[in-house]
């Protein structure tokens, strides 16, 4: 079995490791509402998803 014959340095390491940083949600608007939220949810001020309302939160308020 191969084994290294030196340690890696902390450089060399950091090196590797440069693109293992978390990035950023990427967030679109929401053309209802104008919320900010991730892409391919469903935004949960008006419940509005992919052109049409998906959960009516104003219809479980009047019920409930």
């Amino acid at each position: 079995m191969a084994v290294p014959k030196r340690k890696h340095s902390n450089s060399r390491t950091g090196k590797r490791r440069s693109h293992h940083q978390v990035k950023a949600k990427n967030l679109t608007v929401c053309p209802k509402c104008s919320t900010r939220l991730p892409t391919h949810v469903m935004c949960p001020t008006c419940g509005f998803y992919m052109g049409r309302v998906v959960d009516n939160k104003n219809d479980e308020a009047a019920t409930a």
